[in-house]
């Protein structure tokens, strides 16, 4: 069980990059973590408990949301972080990609979010926050990117939905659409490339994308709100 008044988190996507940041950003703010994604390993900190499993299976957020109550008893905040980004052009897409892609992106999003608000709807407070991709905004030339739009703007949407749908019970929903990142995703070969792309001229660090995330954890006058950290891209170019 949680210590009086600590919160609790559940991050999907966990292991590295962007995941891994929020799993040490919401520690820092004294939440219990639930942390999944396949591959993850045992945390060494007791308030950190890592589920493995596939976030497009939906038995993996009937896991992952009861193992946290039974660790925790609580979970205050659900960030869908997991997504699967296949970048060709829209002809050449297989059935195997639109499978993937759903997969993670929608299915993952699905049953661990009805799970969480069902939970948070039992205490009376809540926040969930999906993290998207500014391309949904502002498509690109440079970039082939129609089932990322199909699937992180569905989320966007359902990021209001949500938002209204709770606003009078305590929870509130919120997305951060991203531009690029630098992750394990991206091979460093191709970072000045990649760096252009944005008018700032710089990728996205991790600690870019976690602070915009955390900022909203605490901004409780805020919900339905799609933040943009994606170096300007989403103005204009």
């Amino acid at each position: 069980m949680t210590t009086a008044g600590q919160k609790v988190a559940v991050i999907t996507g966990a292991s590295q990059g962007i995941g891994a940041g929020l799993v040490d950003a919401y520690r820092k703010l004294g939440y219990g973590v639930v942390a999944t994604s396949r591959t993850i390993a045992p945390s060494a900190d007791p308030e950190v408990l890592a589920v493995q499993g596939d976030i497009a299976d939906p038995a993996t957020a009937e896991r992952v949301i009861a193992a946290g109550i039974e660790r925790f008893g609580r979970i205050d905040t659900l960030v869908n972080n997991a997504g699967v980004f296949i970048a060709k052009p829209f002809t050449e897409y297989t059935s195997a990609d639109y499978e993937a892609v759903n997969g993670v992106n929608l299915t993952g999003f699905f049953r661990i979010t009805q799970l969480a608000v069902e939970q948070m709807l039992a205490q009376g407070t809540g926040h969930v926050v999906q993290i998207t991709t500014s391309l949904v905004d502002h498509a690109s030339s440079d970039v082939t990117s129609v089932l990322a739009s199909l699937t992180k703007g569905g989320l966007q949407s359902a990021t209001k939905a949500l938002a209204i749908e709770y606003a009078g019970r305590g929870i509130r929903s919120n997305a951060v659409a991203l531009g690029i990142v630098k992750t394990p995703m991206h091979p460093e070969a191709y970072h000045e490339t990649l760096a252009a792309m944005h008018p700032l001229g710089r990728m996205g660090e991790v600690g870019d994308v976690t602070e915009a995330v955390i900022y909203l954890e605490g901004a409780s006058f805020v919900t339905g709100e799609i933040l943009h950290v994606d170096g300007g891209q989403s103005a204009g170019h």
